[in-house]
């Protein structure tokens, strides 16, 4: 194995430069976790591989099948599900220096980019042509284009705009032989054979490596404000959600806070939130300046009828950015409370909404767990954020047996184990309590298809 390896790495080097190629321990250690924050890491990669083009990507996967050495795709290494990590050694492929915005097309209003182009970066330069690209995962300062393309990421503004999947319109992939596959058209509309997009978007590296992806881009919103609404109970927090989408009102975001996520953002990055109250709703509103007014006083109207007891709004960008700051805070405030942090990502229908919420609360408490959530709860999703110490074994017992019966609880509900992180190492193993035997086979028989040597980030999903 180490002479295979070891010839591996002298070919990597040939064919791409010594410069592209990171092998000692240390260098490779570095790359062996992403933000899942595994609880041990079984296995480090082979080798870190950086890459600068397609053809370089091409060499490798080249390499890999001589070789029949795995390639796991990486970009910022955020995605908390364990879907950019080695299990049996391999190749990590990172995109970082791939990361050119190639073309903007204003007049399409479309944009074709490298898939190692960070998110936030390429939503600022949208924005200064007058466009706009809405996913915004909460990572979005660091992680990128090709994760968001593998992990069908959405963020605080699917509710409104949709996810990743609705803006991908062409993607250009290095098959797993090699080949160059492109999967649309610089059209917005294609009813032209199989949409390819789809499959590829959220197949988390698993059938193809994407290298550029086109994007489908909107008029950017005139103007657009946040409110914050207290409530008393997580029931009439969820009524309230129901009551402003019955009035054919729709915000850009939804956005939902409980008790515990609300202290304890308070307490580690102070936004004079109300500490008191046992949910919160975000909501923000966008378009034309001659709609905000209306929009606000139809949502403040209906906040009221539904029970809240105070609403907060932003009157500047400086009160807008400390709203989504508080937010946005809530994983890196939850992380403080014990040495490591989990989060999870759970959807059902609306409906269910409240008893997904508290029934995670009381499972959380069976096992004397804390848990904080937040979620973009206009789509029924629900981040469940639960601080335990890896360290005790009796602590990481009892979170196991707990997130199974989170899971549990989703799929009785009618929901689904991940709307926007994926599934990665950390769910394949409960996949098949939320989809069928039949489909599993069908996406197995995908995958067989695609990459019939295995060797595009195997031990994922299924």
């Amino acid at each position: 194995m180490l002479m295979k390896t070891n010839r591996l790495i002298k070919d990597l080097k040939n064919s791409l430069s010594s410069a592209n190629v990171l092998e000692t321990l240390e260098e490779r250690y570095a790359y062996a976790q992403d933000a899942s924050n595994s609880r041990n890491i079984e296995n480090i990669p082979d080798v870190v591989v950086f890459v600068e083009s397609t053809e370089q990507v091409q060499q490798v996967v080249r390499l890999a099948n001589k070789y029949k050495v795995p390639i796991i795709c990486r970009g910022a290494g955020t995605n908390v599900v364990g879907s950019c990590v080695v299990v049996h050694g391999g190749i990590i492929l990172n995109f970082s220096r791939m990361n050119k915005i190639l073309e903007i097309n204003k007049d399409n209003m479309t944009a074709r980019v490298q898939s190692g182009v960070v998110l936030g970066d390429f939503q600022r330069e949208v924005e200064k042509l007058g466009l706009f690209y809405p996913p915004d995962p909460s990572n979005l300062a660091v992680s990128t284009i090709g994760g968001s393309i593998a992990q069908s990421s959405g963020g605080a503004k699917s509710f409104k705009y949709g996810t990743t999947k609705d803006y991908v319109i062409d993607l250009k992939i290095v098959t797993a032989n090699g080949e160059i596959l492109r999967t649309g058209s610089n059209t917005i509309k294609n009813a032209t054979g199989y949409n390819l997009n789809t499959l590829f978007v959220g197949s988390e590296g698993t059938l193809g490596i994407v290298v550029e992806a086109t994007l489908k881009l909107i008029p950017k919103p005139e103007s657009k404000k946040v409110l914050m609404a207290y409530f008393d109970t997580v029931k009439d927090a969820v009524k309230a959600v129901n009551a402003i989408i019955e009035q054919r009102i729709f915000p850009t975001t939804i956005d939902f806070m409980d008790k515990n996520a609300i202290q304890t953002v308070e307490k580690f990055y102070p936004a004079n939130l109300l500490t008191e109250k046992e949910s919160v709703l975000v909501i923000e509103i966008d378009g034309f300046e001659c709609s905000m007014e209306y929009q606000e006083n139809v949502i403040v109207r209906i906040l009221k009828m539904t029970g809240a007891s105070a609403i907060q709004a932003s009157h500047n960008q400086e009160e807008y950015e400390k709203i989504w700051t508080a937010r946005r805070s809530s994983m890196g405030a939850c992380a403080k409370l014990k040495p490591n942090v989990t989060t999870d990502d759970v959807i059902v229908p609306r409906e269910n909404l409240e008893a997904l919420v508290l029934g995670i609360r009381e499972i959380c408490k069976k096992y004397d767990l804390e848990v904080c959530m937040v979620g973009h709860v206009g789509d029924g999703s629900v981040h469940p954020q639960i601080p335990i110490d890896y360290s005790d074994e009796d602590e990481y017992k009892r979170y196991k047996l707990a997130k199974a019966e989170i899971y549990d609880l989703t799929a009785n509900l009618g929901g689904i184990l991940s709307g926007e992180h994926g599934v990665g190492l950390l769910k394949r193993n409960y996949i098949g309590k939320v989809v069928n035997s039949v489909a599993l086979d069908y996406m197995r028989q995908i995958k067989k298809t695609f990459d019939p040597n295995n060797i595009l980030n195997p031990y994922k999903i299924f």
